[in-house]
């Protein structure tokens, strides 16, 4: 039995900028690889992030509706994560297809359509640039990600991670 899901597609404005086609491409591609019949995707709006996700601190939102059997979604899912230009996403089960979505989306597909350039602002955040905090302190993450502590004779500390060797 297949269910008609709803996608919310976070991508990475890098590849955005580079073409809107070839970044919907890699969902709908994905998708179809398996096995999920895509109904229609579109650009749904390009936004400042609320904190940064991978250093970026801008991304572009791809909505899609597509119908598929459930035994595709775990590796479905597990795409989306190895795929590094997917920042996040989250898919939902839906009844049907909203009514205007395939109009919306056939509005993209014209030729006449202009996907606007994101901001030359969405640069990537340089690594290891923690903020100061109170007491002078800074912080940041360290190349795996895993929260570090600066204090002010410039000793690092680990974060507070359990089972973390000392």
């Amino acid at each position: 039995m297949t269910t008609v899901y709803e996608g919310m597609f976070l991508l990475d404005n890098q590849v955005v900028r580079e073409d809107w086609k070839k970044a919907k491409a890699i969902i709908t591609d994905a998708l179809k690889k398996h096995g999920a019949q895509v109904l229609c995707a579109r650009r749904f709006d390009e936004r400042k992030l609320a904190y940064p996700i991978r250093r970026r601190r801008r991304a572009t939102y791809c909505l899609a509706f597509y119908q598929m059997g459930s035994e595709g979604q775990t590796a479905l899912r597990r795409d989306f994560e190895l795929n590094e230009n997917v920042l996040r996403y989250l898919m939902l089960a839906r009844e049907n297809l909203p009514e205007g979505e395939l109009e919306l989306a056939a509005a993209e597909d014209a030729a006449d359509f202009n996907v606007p350039t994101p901001p030359p602002d969405d640069a990537p955040d340089a690594p290891g640039g923690g903020r100061r905090r109170e007491g002078g302190e800074a912080g940041g993450l360290d190349e795996l990600g895993e929260a570090r502590l600066e204090t002010r004779d410039g000793d690092v500390e680990d974060g507070d991670v359990p089972g973390k060797d000392d």
